[in-house]
């Protein structure tokens, strides 16, 4: 499906999507367009420019449910993203925040930072429960301000229960933000159905993006009472007046952007997310989960091989780790990229993350690899 949409090297067997996908053929163009209005008429398109900017705060808008576009703020990466809420939180002493000890270093590292206001972070065994989702509300205390949670962990590929966290945060009167770059661009999500304060994710994923390009969501209700550490032209109402007495800080998202845009990610990542909503998020997710349900299906039939992700099909989206038992899998994650099989030594085994396109023998490919390496 769509595989005429990339230009892979058919020599190898591209399975990291959970860590920098390939580039669609027509994300490719756009950033060549680009360049060349830049080299031959330099700004002289900037208005064009700008309505691919708010198309694509739309298609973002669209791929997690908000109501409207200028929800939709725009980052370098998680990391900024995550830090605008940290240090934008009026925290007091005694605060604390709950996260788990499977996050990526990018959803820990922010919240530990914040000892030094006297906010204490509690990192979670998701696995110290059955249910992942009890093993968070059990460390949840009277000074629990904020609850940090991916989407999906991005080792094992386990997928949250964001609708049951959510639930519980909004009766437990406690922020809610997730980290959805193991998500979008791969499952559905809507804010409308799952209502959380804060969603942060890079575009570099599942959403077949470039580097350097990601999504700030804020709850509306919350923008302004965010304190802001970056101020710039960008983030002032009627910014393109250029006002040089008196100025207000923007009402919307773009409070959140003290400077220009990354344009050229802009350009990519909007023909990026094109070519996602031309397939559909319903058709990529079922996709993902039938050729991975294929796959554990397999992986079930060989002694040798044990499977990391949940097997069930509400707990997985599109990464699957496997191990060879006894063996040392990180020699076989090293001569399965010297095969040129790209994939992750990621926890404990090794992490295939095929997309909606990937052909099912290249998945089958890899894991025979891992199974027979010897």
């Amino acid at each position: 499906m769509y595989e005429h949409e990339f230009e892979l090297d058919p020599n190898i067997v591209y399975l990291n999507h959970a860590a920098v996908a390939p580039w669609p053929k027509r994300t490719k163009q756009a950033v060549i367009d680009f360049a060349t209005q830049n080299t031959t008429s330099g700004g002289a398109s900037y208005d064009r420019w700008i309505e691919t900017e708010n198309k694509l705060r739309e298609k973002l808008a669209r791929l997690i449910g908000a109501t409207n576009s200028s929800d939709i703020a725009l980052q370098k990466n998680t990391s900024e993203a995550l830090s605008t809420i940290a240090y934008g939180i009026a925290w007091k002493q005694g605060d604390s925040v709950v996260t788990s000890q499977q996050e990526f270093p990018s959803n820990r590292i922010v919240w530990q930072s914040l000892q030094t206001l006297g906010v204490e972070t509690h990192c979670v065994d998701l696995y110290s429960d059955p249910n992942p989702e009890d093993a968070l509300f059990q460390a949840v205390t009277p000074s629990t301000r904020l609850m940090a949670i991916s989407s999906v962990q991005y080792a094992c590929g386990l997928r949250m229960d964001l609708d049951r966290i959510s639930e519980f945060c909004q009766q437990n009167n406690i922020l809610l933000c997730v980290d959805a770059i193991q998500s979008l661009g791969a499952g559905y999500f809507n804010l409308q159905h799952t209502p959380v304060d804060f969603i942060v994710a890079d575009g570099h994923k599942w959403m077949l993006g470039p580097e350097g390009t990601a999504l700030l969501y804020v709850r509306p209700e919350l923008r302004d009472t965010l304190q802001l550490h970056e101020f710039g032209w960008h983030m002032i109402q009627e910014r393109w007046r250029f006002p040089h007495g008196e100025w207000e800080i923007a009402d919307d998202a773009t409070r959140f952007e003290c400077g220009s845009s990354n344009m050229t990610g802009v350009h990519a990542l909007n023909a990026s997310l094109s070519l996602i909503e031309e397939v559909g998020i319903a058709v990529i997710e079922q996709t993902l989960k039938n050729h991975l349900g294929e796959l554990i299906d397999w992986i079930d039939l060989q002694p040798e091989l044990q499977l990391i992700t949940p097997k069930s099909e509400n707990r997985r989206l599109g990464i699957i780790t496997v191990k060879r038992i006894g063996a040392d899998n990180s020699a076989i994650y090293r001569a399965a990229r010297r095969q040129g099989i790209y994939c992750a030594e990621r926890g404990g085994g090794v992490r295939l993350s095929p997309h909606f396109y990937t052909p099912k023998d290249k998945l089958f490919q890899a894991l025979e690899f891992i199974r027979d390496y010897s």
